[in-house]
């Protein structure tokens, strides 16, 4: 019998309606600038909708082009709800949004537990929402794929980047970390700390992002291993933050749009 990861915040992060959820997701997407670019990684914010949608749909739209071409997605975020050294992925089959289940990469997951950094161990995702947020775009832009979920605990870059890069394979493998930027400061002070870690992620310097200016630095941080490992260049395409889309400017949770090609 197969193994599914019930959604966790469907109907509050996001609507739990499919054809309201699908609809919205649609919206945001054709309000994204597209950009001439093939990313062979991205990071997007992981807020509620109403919040980060929009922002997520400008990582998103860059890969409307490759539709049939991704057909295997690795999420990486950070995990909120529990403490662990190493990496976490999952036995489930499956994830379940409104529009459906995603299939997990099996054979991926096993290479993956290889490592001894990484753990099957489902516990940590069973109420994450950071990777859970990040499936409507991808059911609304590819046709076919398979996702990788993957949580950091505690984990330096390279201790994120060793596994991953076993399984960075060609262009029909898409890397998507999720992360928000800095939380709960004023407008002003936001927007700067925020453009700070835009300018540390186009220089791929992991070493200035720290757990204050992305809750998932982390992730962050293997990522841009990767990108110098590879040579990718990474590019800003949109940083915003709830002040700008739904919520007061006392204290706003920051979010920001990168892709990597």
């Amino acid at each position: 019998m197969e193994n599914g990861r019930a959604p966790a915040v469907a109907g509050t992060f996001y609507p739990g309606d499919a054809e309201e959820l699908r609809q919205l997701v649609a919206s945001y997407l054709r309000s994204a600038k597209t950009h001439d670019c093939r990313p062979k990684a991205m990071i997007a914010p992981h807020a509620g909708f109403v919040y980060s949608g929009p922002i997520a749909a400008s990582a998103y739209a860059q890969i409307a082009p490759l539709r049939e071409v991704i057909r295997r997605v690795i999420l990486v975020g950070p995990a909120h709800r529990a403490a662990f050294r190493g990496l976490a992925t999952t036995s489930a089959d499956y994830f379940l949004t409104p529009l459906g289940k995603v299939a997990v990469d099996k054979d991926a997951v096993r290479r993956l537990a290889a490592s001894p950094l990484v753990e099957i161990w489902d516990a940590p995702h069973a109420r994450e929402h950071c990777l859970e947020v990040q499936l409507p775009f991808l059911q609304v832009l590819l046709d076919d794929f398979k996702i990788v979920p993957v949580l950091v605990g505690d984990a330096t870059p390279e201790e994120v980047a060793e596994p991953l890069d076993a399984l960075w394979g060609g262009e029909e493998t898409l890397l998507v970390v999720s992360s928000d930027l800095c939380h709960y400061q004023d407008y002003d002070l936001a927007r700067h700390l925020d453009s700070l870690t835009s300018r540390a992620i186009e220089r791929l310097q992991f070493e200035d992002i720290a757990p204050e200016n992305a809750c998932g630095c982390r992730a962050i941080g293997g990522l841009l291993d990767l990108a110098r490992r590879h040579g990718l260049q990474a590019r800003t395409l949109d940083v915003r933050n709830s002040g700008d889309t739904a919520g007061p400017k006392t204290q706003v949770v920051g979010y920001g749009a990168y892709v990597f090609a």
